[in-house]
């Protein structure tokens, strides 16, 4: 045998097998997927120039820019939701199966984000790649949102701006199982994003059913009683104006250096771990517990953002819950402790709430003082009717985590069909 076979045969043996984990019964045993690259599968297309001005909602055209792959559309493109009226022969119409990445974007890892457009005649604005193949163009886009996402942010190019140019795209290497399989995986991973999108629109009926109670339930501006009460206080008399510092106190928040983190201790409650008014630990911190000024927060304390770079997340809060690790908060978060804890982080979900830490915020300014924080005026009914408003509201809440906890574990069930789904490695990848 000459060095040269031997070579090639032990490279041959080296090589991955290009079947997924994951295979449906009639297409085990049969052809392994064939290793390619896109470019020998597609021609790589530029969109054309579709500016935020050519926007018209009465427009005639259909149209796609490449920042609503970021902000309005996932894997596929079923609707298109904006349209123009400038002349068809000045533009780039979609083929159907089509599918579009961004050519510029702010990261590595945001541009690498592909949406199969089912359509043809969809006007496809700039910055924009087109990847037009007789591949299902569905099973590809969820390919290179999967197992292909991190190799195309690896051949991005750029920092401040991020750009995808179509020479690097068509040199990604993939591999593609016959037309047959590539429509079964196609099928089975948009059923789960149809049950994704079926169960995110019953959580968004809830926070609307929610926002729709919260306006009923608490005084509007200008107004002293709700417009909604309970039966057994329809005659209980007015609401009293007060400030949030008599329902109350502020347990102010630890300062802790970089030095001070350990692997396990003493729990310090961040901005981050305010998400959608709960408690999430999925992003912890830890301190010597004999550190000094650490205050213990406890069950049903109210955790309040009142300083972050992102204004969005100032004014966010959440309850404490039973069960809940000793902790303490950090210096950006504050805790109030109130005699009625349920009713008064309801009060923070008003719209009253939010104006005042509007209000507060200014054009500048990235925090909110506490002191400033106890002044902030609300109405309120005797104890006995705010305990009943927020046993009401918190019963909604806790559908609507139940809810979000469903659609969170489509998500990781979704994320696990793309990694059994497609093959793991390709020939030549190491």
């Amino acid at each position: 045998m000459s060095i040269k076979t031997k070579s090639s045969a032990t490279k041959k043996e080296v090589e991955p097998v290009l079947v997924p984990k994951l295979r449906f019964p009639e297409f085990r045993g049969v052809a392994a997927w064939e290793p390619t690259t896109l470019g020998e599968k597609s021609y790589i297309l530029k969109g054309k120039g579709i500016s935020k001005a050519d926007l018209d909602p009465n427009g005639s055209q259909a149209c796609i820019r490449y920042g609503e792959l970021y902000t309005r559309y996932g894997d596929t493109i079923r609707e298109v939701v904006s349209r123009t009226n400038v002349p068809a022969s000045e533009l780039f119409l979609s083929k159907p199966d089509d599918v579009v990445i961004p050519s510029s974007g702010e990261t590595k890892i945001d541009i690498a984000k592909a949406s199969c457009v089912f359509a043809g005649g969809i006007a496809l604005g700039g910055d924009l790649n087109v990847i037009r193949s007789k591949l299902n163009g569905t099973f590809l886009s969820y390919y290179l949102n999967g197992p292909k996402r991190l190799d195309i942010a690896k051949v991005a190019q750029g920092d401040t701006v991020v750009h995808l140019y179509p020479h690097q795209l068509e040199a990604l290497q993939i591999a593609v199982p016959q037309s047959s399989e590539q429509q079964k995986i196609a099928e089975c991973l948009s059923s789960v994003d149809e049950l994704m999108a079926a169960q995110a629109r019953k959580v968004d009926a809830l926070k609307t059913h929610k926002k729709g109670l919260m306006q009923q339930l608490f005084p509007r501006e200008g107004e002293s009683q709700p417009r909604l009460r309970f039966p057994e206080f329809q005659n209980a008399g007015e609401w009293e104006e007060t400030r949030l510092g008599r329902m109350g106190e502020l347990i102010s928040g630890l300062t802790y250096s970089p030095e001070d983190v350990r692997e396990s201790g003493l729990l310090v409650l961040r901005s981050s771990n305010v998400q959608q008014g709960e408690i999430a630990l999925d992003d912890c911190v830890y301190v010597d517990p004999s550190i000094k000024g650490a205050n213990r927060s406890q069950p049903n304390d109210i955790l309040i953002c009142v300083r972050n770079g992102s204004k969005a997340l100032i004014g966010k809060c959440a309850l404490i819950p039973e069960g809940m690790p000793l902790c303490t908060h950090g210096a950006f978060m504050t805790v109030f402790r109130a005699q009625t804890p349920g009713f008064v982080f309801q009060l923070f979900q008003s719209s009253r709430y939010q104006k005042q830490v509007a209000g507060d915020l200014g054009a500048t300014i990235n925090s909110i003082n506490g002191s400033q924080l106890l002044k902030y005026e609300f109405f309120v009914p005797k104890a006995s009717e705010q305990k009943r408003i927020a046993s009401f509201l918190q019963s909604v809440d806790a559908l609507m985590s139940a809810e979000t906890q469903k659609l969170e574990a489509l998500k990781t069930h979704k994320k696990g069909l793309m990694q059994q789904l497609f093959p793991s490695a390709l020939a030549g990848e190491a």
